[in-house]
């Protein structure tokens, strides 16, 4: 966000969307200087927490593996196809 050269001599930002206030820090002169609410960077921990804790639970689910050969016979690749009673997974 850039600030008006006027602005940046006050020791305070504010910013405002649709006239509500929604950030106000300290003015700092840094260049490429993020500023981050300690409250945001809080929640932002948690929402990755909660996606790495149901990323492991993903990781965890039983699936059945079957040998290759198995579906190509289900689709003819080889002697047998769908004549064997095999099916369709």
């Amino acid at each position: 966000m850039a600030i008006q050269p006027a602005a940046a001599a006050r020791p305070q930002v504010l910013a405002f969307c649709a006239g509500t206030e929604v950030a106000r820090h300290v003015h700092c002169c840094a260049r490429h200087q993020s500023i981050t609410d300690p409250t945001h960077a809080a929640a932002a921990k948690a929402s990755r927490e909660q996606a790495r804790k149901r990323l492991a639970l993903a990781d965890q689910a039983q699936v059945e593996h079957r040998g290759l050969d198995t579906y190509d016979r289900i689709f003819g690749v080889i002697d047998g196809g769908l004549s064997t009673g095999e099916g369709v997974a």
